[in-house]
């Protein structure tokens, strides 16, 4: 049996306020044409299908489009809920469309129930384990404690029970939304700490022919068997170093593995240039650039004017800018609190102004206008608080 799988959608998720609409509708465009160019018999989704819990019109039309158009397609397809995904929502339909094959599965007390599908060889039964938040499903999974490593250990223990009851050379395939151990992140991801260390071992999975996992961001292999196949897009600038993939897997009859790694289209490159402003505007080494998402990091030893803008008169794809001077000797280590203790008001500000500047101090004249701005700021406070 052929597999297609992908995870992190997103859709709704903009990169830096850019809009990605036009993107993801070209991914899921591609993943339609591997479908069908491909002879894919089920295609996984392992969750955060969308990017919030009540998505943007755009984004659930987007869902739509893809639904009806894999459904169109007459290929079964496997879903999960994601940290991001709110399953009330996500799983309304969920009974109604499992009559178009979008086995679609949102509710932790159902995950121990497959979709079984049949290829000439037998079944396969597909488990998916939607993101089991550990207060939230502790007492539903019946699990010891409220951890990633116990809610999933638990639904896992319920797909190892129901599958035994299976006939003999059924095949399994698990599709669930976690961090486990090993696996590389990105900075895009949203923190699941809650209910302690957010990482559960590969070994959860033991006896499970494929896991299709999601959550991280970057395509990578835990073992053979248990890969995440990432983001179909860069949605952050740590992702720019290596290619957006999904895996193709095919389970034989023997439920020995073969995976290729797809290639998804990228929408345009990601960079990070630094160095001073008027070098950067005007030093042709960086042309091939113009039109990629930049983060731009000036080492300026003075914030530029207006430095977004005239960056973006060259690059106007820069999405990000970061202020960091080049050195100009230690600033020490003291916490705010220590730096300010025993400060006046017009230091502190003063400081403030040092600090933004690299070491540059308030001149005679800004001091004066920085003295008098405090003083005005502490009469008021006068003012209200006898009024």
């Amino acid at each position: 049996m052929r597999l297609l799988h992908t995870s992190d959608w997103h859709l709704g998720r903009t990169f830096y306020r850019e809009s990605l609409i036009d993107a993801q509708r070209a991914f899921l465009d591609h993943l339609l044409t591997v479908v069908r160019e491909r002879e894919v018999n089920a295609v996984l989704v392992a969750g955060d299908i969308y990017d919030r819990a009540i998505p943007s019109l755009d984004a659930v039309a987007l869902f739509d489009h893809a639904l009806n158009s894999l459904a169109d397609l007459q290929v079964p397809v496997i879903m999960i809920s994601g940290n991001h995904d709110s399953p009330q929502r996500l799983g309304v339909t969920s009974r109604l469309i499992e009559r178009a094959g979008i086995h679609l599965r949102t509710d932790p007390a159902t995950c121990h129930t497959p979709a079984v599908l049949h290829d000439a060889h037998g079944p396969v039964a597909f488990y998916g384990l939607p993101y089991l938040e550990p207060f939230l499903t502790r007492e539903n999974m019946a699990a010891d404690k409220p951890t990633h490593e116990a809610v999933l250990g638990a639904a896992m223990d319920r797909v190892r029970a129901d599958l035994a009851t299976r006939p003999a050379g059924t095949r399994s395939v698990v599709l669930a939304h976690a961090f486990v151990t090993g696996g590389h992140t990105s900075d895009s991801e949203r923190d699941i700490t809650a209910g302690g260390i957010p990482t559960v071992p590969a070994a959860v999975f033991e006896g499970i022919d494929y896991v299709a996992l999601g959550h991280l961001h970057r395509p990578q292999k835990v073992t053979d068997r248990i890969r995440y196949s990432g983001s179909p897009l860069a949605y952050s600038f740590s992702e720019a170093g290596y290619a957006k993939t999904t895996w193709l897997v095919d389970l034989d009859a023997g439920a020995n593995l073969t995976a290729e790694a797809v290639p998804c289209p990228r929408p345009r490159a990601l960079d990070t240039l630094t160095g001073h402003l008027d070098v950067l505007l005007k030093d042709h080494q960086h042309e091939h650039l113009r039109d990629a998402w930049l983060h731009v990091i000036l080492t300026d030893p003075q914030r530029p004017i207006n430095a977004m803008d005239r960056l973006r008169t060259r690059f106007p794809r820069t999405v990000q800018l970061t202020f960091a001077p080049e050195d100009n000797g230690p600033r020490g280590s003291a916490t705010y609190t220590e730096r300010t203790r025993h400060r006046t008001e017009l230091e502190i500000t003063a400081g403030f102004v040092d600090h933004v500047r690299a070491g540059h101090a308030p001149t005679p004249a800004e001091h004066d206008l920085l003295r008098r701005a405090v003083e005005a700021t502490r009469r008021n406070d006068i003012v209200k608080e006898i009024s």
